[in-house]
């Protein structure tokens, strides 16, 4: 195994250790981070009198992107993860 695709597997299964779907603690920590990183809803804010609140805005784009970090790193392939990071296109094998 490369370096590369090494760690990112490591990672993967470091990742697939903390948020074990299998452990009702951990499925709550899903659940509530999804609430907190707005995983099922617009980032969009407004203020009270109805503007984009941009900077409000930003912080929960940051919360959303942790949120989709974890999700990559539960749902992909080591490979997949790696085209991610490197910016290769993933090749899918026909059987």
């Amino acid at each position: 195994m490369s370096g590369a695709r090494e760690f990112i597997h490591e990672r993967k299964t470091a990742y697939q250790l903390t948020f074990n779907i299998n452990q009702p603690s951990d499925v709550d920590v899903l659940i509530d981070l999804a609430r907190f990183c707005r995983a099922n809803e617009s980032t969009l804010a407004t203020s009270k009198d109805g503007r984009v609140d941009t900077e409000r805005m930003l912080v929960l784009n940051g919360r959303r992107e942790v949120w989709l970090r974890i999700q990559q790193h539960l749902g992909l392939t080591p490979e997949q993860l790696l085209a991610l990071y490197t910016g290769n296109a993933v090749t899918r094998r026909i059987e």
